[in-house]
């Protein structure tokens, strides 16, 4: 099966499904534009369609309110969007780190292509940290992604990455967007998106506290139970539907990766019969077990689809555990 993924490039150690040309620390945007599959441009044309009969002669004609979006080095059509589309180009992706890496400390370590281009990422680390009890690291990052087919807005997502699991998980408190977002009827401004993200130490401070009090939160097993209910097993379904099948087994999988039997880091003090460990269960389950096509699917859904907002449901619910 074809890997969504089709170019990537990363720093340390080989994430997802081993796709991707390695790069040592700190190399230049214009390194990155190449490694990771990025040094070409979005170009558009009028659609156009031929008139007549099959078999008659026709003509050319213009469909005016409407353009189709291509790839400057295969040709690949990419999409037909609307002529108000506003397009951001694989470079601006990149170039967004540019004074983030040189002046402000921050360093990329993941950007690529999705969906022969349709889809684009770069992640860097901002130098953030913080440890929980027990060892527990949590390192802050930027996720900026767009897409040229209507699926995704140009969206700028602080994020963080516990490190034991590499679990990944959007920074929004009380179910308030982080994530800063730019229509594509909107022209994409880097420096404003910088500006209005507010890439600042009270943001990552406010977050990693309440990561601190949900890892000193005991949970009870009929809370976990509960918990997990309302977070997995969200479902009107008929309990012999095949929705609601995928949902026991994704119950049973979440309770072992939190009883520690599957969980990455749940023997940790920050983890074991907390709030946190509840929480991390649910990241775990969706970024790396979660049931996909292909991995990469799965990375796409974890990042910008349902298994997003799966996260952030199992975020808000651990919150309400300690409000």
């Amino acid at each position: 099966m074809a890997h969504a993924i089709e170019k990537m490039a990363y720093v340390g150690q080989t994430p997802w499904h081993q796709l991707g040309s390695v790069l040592p620390p700190r190399q230049p945007i214009e390194v990155w534009m190449q490694k990771a599959g990025m040094d070409w441009t979005i170009r558009e044309t009028p659609v156009r369609f031929m008139t007549g009969e099959a078999g008659a002669l026709g003509s050319i004609q213009t469909f005016e309110e409407q353009k189709v979006l291509y790839r400057s080095d295969t040709s690949a059509p990419l999409s037909v969007v609307s002529n108000r589309y506003q397009v951001v180009q694989p470079r601006e992706i990149l170039e967004f780190y540019r004074d983030l890496t040189e002046i402000s400390g921050f360093e990329l370590e993941t950007a690529g292509v999705l969906k022969q281009g349709r889809k684009l990422w770069a992640l860097a680390r901002t130098g953030k940290e913080a440890n929980l009890k027990g060892n527990d690291l949590v390192k802050g990052y930027v996720l900026l992604a767009t897409s040229c087919d209507g699926t995704l807005a140009t969206t700028a997502t602080p994020t963080t990455i516990r490190v034991v699991c590499n679990n990944t998980l959007t920074m929004a408190l009380n179910a308030a967007a982080a994530a800063v977002k730019v229509p594509h009827s909107t022209a994409f401004d880097a420096q404003a998106v910088k500006r209005q993200l507010g890439i600042a130490v009270t943001a990552w401070d406010a977050f990693m506290y309440r990561m601190k009090t949900l890892s000193e939160r005991k949970v009870k097993s009929h809370e976990a139970m509960n918990y997990f209910l309302k977070v997995v097993c969200q479902s009107n379904d008929h309990p012999h539907s095949a929705k609601a099948l995928v949902n026991e087994r994704a119950l049973k999988r979440v309770q072992a990766i939190y009883d520690g039997s599957a969980g990455k880091g749940a023997e940790l003090a920050s983890s074991q019969g907390t709030a946190w460990g509840l929480l991390n269960a649910v990241t775990q389950h969706v970024d790396h077990e979660r049931r996909a096509r292909t991995t990469d699917s799965r990375m796409d859904s974890a990042w910008f689809g349902a298994g997003a907002a799966l996260k952030q449901r199992a975020l808000n619910q651990a919150l309400q555990l300690v409000s």
